[in-house]
């Protein structure tokens, strides 16, 4: 473009050139098979594999059972509990996948004198996670019970409908971009230490694990899950709340990330490699 200002001045026209089609996109009913569910977890802590992450789980499920799709992602995060994934693999092919992913993991984290086995969260740590092992089979029950169908490389885009699994780092914001990237629509994120992620593109509503970081932020957990763990509801109440918020936001609902204007700094696209 000849400079930084005739770079900007054309970036902003093309925008403005973009706004009389935006304008006129208008609201209609939709079914629920057209949502493509992010399924993450960031700030676990012990109660993430009892109540929230269970609780998604079942969410997932009747989402799926309607016709939508549901993306497990962070693979690091699955390690040690893989066969609870591979054996609901709807093919051999799909589970040698995920097999192959891990072992790629492995000699990444190996490369950089890393250990898949260990827990690097200090956050993790102090709510009450020991290792990564741990960690993993509470991650793992946001997944549900349903078929494994496919397994995908970081931002492929999604083809299949049902339950499938995004290969992708730990860390959430790279996580989440790739799903974003892959399909996903909106994004259902558990913590138990009060993460606040939020993303323009798609919205990302919060289920707290307990009930005392949900009192504690309340501008910023959209769902209490703590309420099993209080005997206050059940596992299977508690999903029905989160699908039932998925679609009202889904619908126009602001999330509470939404409502406080988060997401314009967390699209992080994850970096492989040395960078030179």
């Amino acid at each position: 473009m000849g400079g930084l200002r005739k770079t900007i001045e054309r970036g902003i026209a093309m925008v403005n050139e973009m706004l009389p089609q935006v304008n006129n996109a208008k609201r209609s009913p939709n079914p629920i098979s057209h949502l493509t569910l992010g399924l993450q977890c960031g700030g676990s802590d012990a109660w993430s594999g009892i109540t929230a992450n269970p609780a998604l789980g079942h969410a997932s499920d009747q989402l799926i059972r309607h016709g939508g799709t549901a993306v497990l992602a962070e693979t690091p995060e699955v390690y040690g509990a893989e066969h609870l994934l591979t054996r609901r693999a709807r093919s051999p092919e799909a589970a040698d996948k995920l097999i192959q992913r891990l072992r790629w993991w492995e000699e990444y984290t190996a490369r950089n004198h890393g250990s898949m086995d260990n827990n690097p969260s200090p956050g993790n740590k102090r709510g009450g996670l020991t290792t990564i092992l741990e960690k993993s089979l509470g991650a793992v029950a946001k997944s549900g019970t349903l078929p494994m169908e496919d397994v995908y490389r970081y931002g492929e885009p999604i083809r299949c409908k049902g339950f499938v699994m995004m290969d992708s780092p730990g860390y959430d914001p790279a996580s989440i971009t790739g799903q974003i990237a892959s399909g996903c629509n909106i994004v259902a994120f558990t913590t138990g230490r009060g993460s606040v992620y939020g993303s323009k593109p798609t919205p990302s509503i919060k289920i707290a694990t307990n009930t005392g970081v949900y009192h504690r932020m309340p501008e910023d957990m959209d769902v209490n899950a703590g309420a099993i763990l209080d005997g206050n509801k059940t596992v299977a109440e508690v999903g029905e709340e989160i699908l039932d918020l998925l679609i009202n936001v889904a619908s126009g609902r602001p999330s509470l990330s939404e409502a406080q204007g988060l997401g314009d700094l967390e699209f992080v696209p994850w970096q492989i490699g040395a960078v030179m």
